[in-house]
């Protein structure tokens, strides 16, 4: 069966099913028809028996017998299925019709098989409530109902080898013509590449028991199409974060080697190599981490935080670039979270950088922290332009910039929000980003238990 088809495995289980079908309903009907074949024998042998015993009642003796033997054999030979036999109180026939018959006398309707040929038995006093009266015993050829029978049971063979067989064909048929859609997705699976992710199944052309399976191969296609389109975009993104920082290196390596230069010059360009490399090797660590958050191997060590504490050191971090700039700053709420000191710090490091970079000069920032059932909530919260609505879902992907024509300074390769959601991400917790009437609100969301 594991090697069998669909189509094969559909044919053959209606095939399977008629087949059983066929046979209880042939089987049912076989024993209903040799039920009543016993009971019309029955009444029959009832019948007759009362017709012979009106005929010898009297006879008590073989003796008295031979008187009523001519009405006995004409009775007889209107019944030429029939055979009488009479027996005595001490065993002996004292009449038998059929010589060689040797049936039991045994009260009731009974079945006997003799020489190959099938009898129904019916035996009775001669005198019922009689002691030691003589017993009277009619035997019934049944033979013609037996062939019947068997005939009937060849019948029901042959009927359910049939009706199988055409259930198997036509099963598998409407099987075949029912899996079609199937088919269809196939086609479409295997024709799946980079350029045809756009292809998608019309969920109103299948069976109603299909569409849940459309519906889901046409997400599956528009997830891998935006994971494709996201991976595009991120290659490009990284190439070209990439080249600059290579590119001034080439430049000033190969302008310094041009001709000879004093070692002061010399001593200058490898400084500024050393901030180029520095700068790319710090986007390729963040890059790591954020490969090891997506393959779920970052290990978080948990301890209780005091969170009110945590952020009020990242201000005091930040409280002179916020002077300069004129930006208050300032925390409100209090809240306790166990949760790995140093990735939570980078998490809110990041969030407070961008939030700085992009909070207008004599702007507020607001750090928000509240504890209840529902968990910890921690929100950063910033006056400034407004995110555009259709970019929001896009902020914590990896190189993304709301204004890609905006550098927003050579440092930040815009890795920090996808490293911000990777950390809460990995504490069990959600992260997301509101922007409306002119305040930008990060919310960060977790549950008690920090896992």
């Amino acid at each position: 069966m594991g090697r069998l088809s669909l189509t094969a495995r559909l044919g053959l289980l209606f095939a399977a099913c008629t087949a059983c079908v066929s046979l209880i309903a042939g089987v049912l009907f076989n024993r209903a028809s040799e039920a009543h074949f016993i009971e019309l024998d029955q009444q029959l042998l009832e019948t007759r028996m009362d017709s012979f015993r009106a005929l010898i009642s009297e006879v008590d003796d073989p003796s008295a017998l031979p008187s009523r033997l001519d009405a006995l054999q004409a009775q007889l030979r209107l019944h030429p299925d029939l055979a009488l036999r009479l027996e005595g109180r001490d065993g002996r026939y004292w009449f038998n019709s059929a010589e060689g018959l040797r049936a039991p006398g045994r009260d009731g309707l009974h079945d006997w098989q003799q020489d190959g040929t099938d009898y129904r038995v019916y035996s009775t006093p001669l005198r019922p409530g009689e002691p030691g009266s003589p017993r009277l015993s009619l035997a019934l050829d049944i033979t013609h109902h037996q062939h019947f029978l068997e005939r009937m049971q060849r019948l029901i063979w042959l009927t359910v080898g049939l009706s199988a067989l055409a259930t198997a064909l036509l099963g598998a048929w409407a099987a075949r013509s029912g899996l079609h859609p199937l088919q269809r997705m196939a086609e479409v699976a295997a024709g799946v590449s980079a350029s045809s992710l756009t292809t998608r199944l019309a969920d109103d052309q299948v069976p109603q028991e299909l569409v849940p399976l459309v519906q889901a191969f046409n997400a599956m296609l528009g997830r891998l199409d935006d994971a494709f389109q996201r991976l595009s975009a991120f290659s490009t993104d990284i190439a070209h974060e990439l080249r600059t920082p290579l590119s001034n290196l080439l430049t000033q390596t190969q302008v310094i080697l041009s001709q000879d230069r004093a070692l002061d010059e010399y001593r200058e360009t490898l400084h500024s190599n050393l901030e180029e490399l520095q700068r790319l090797a710090q986007m390729v660590g963040d890059m790591l981490f954020l490969a090891k958050a997506e393959h779920g191997l970052l290990a978080t060590r948990r301890e209780p935080l005091e969170l009110a504490g945590e952020l009020d050191s990242l201000i005091d971090y930040f409280s002179p670039l916020a002077e300069d700039r004129r930006v208050d700053m300032r925390r409100t709420g209090d809240a306790r979270l166990n949760a790995d000191r140093d990735m939570l710090r980078r998490a809110l490091f990041n969030l407070l950088d961008n939030a700085l970079r992009f909070t207008p000069e004599g702007g507020r920032i607001e750090l928000g922290l509240d504890s209840g059932t529902h968990g910890v909530r921690l929100t950063v919260v910033n006056n400034g332009a407004e995110i555009p609505a259709e970019l929001l879902p896009r902020l914590f992907d990896r190189f993304f910039r709301a204004d890609p024509a905006r550098r927003e300074g050579r440092e930040h390769a815009g890795l920090g929000l996808a490293i911000s959601r990777s950390i809460v991400l990995a504490h069990g917790g959600e992260i997301r980003c509101e922007s409306a009437g002119g305040w930008t609100r990060f919310i960060l969301e977790f549950p008690h238990s920090g896992r």
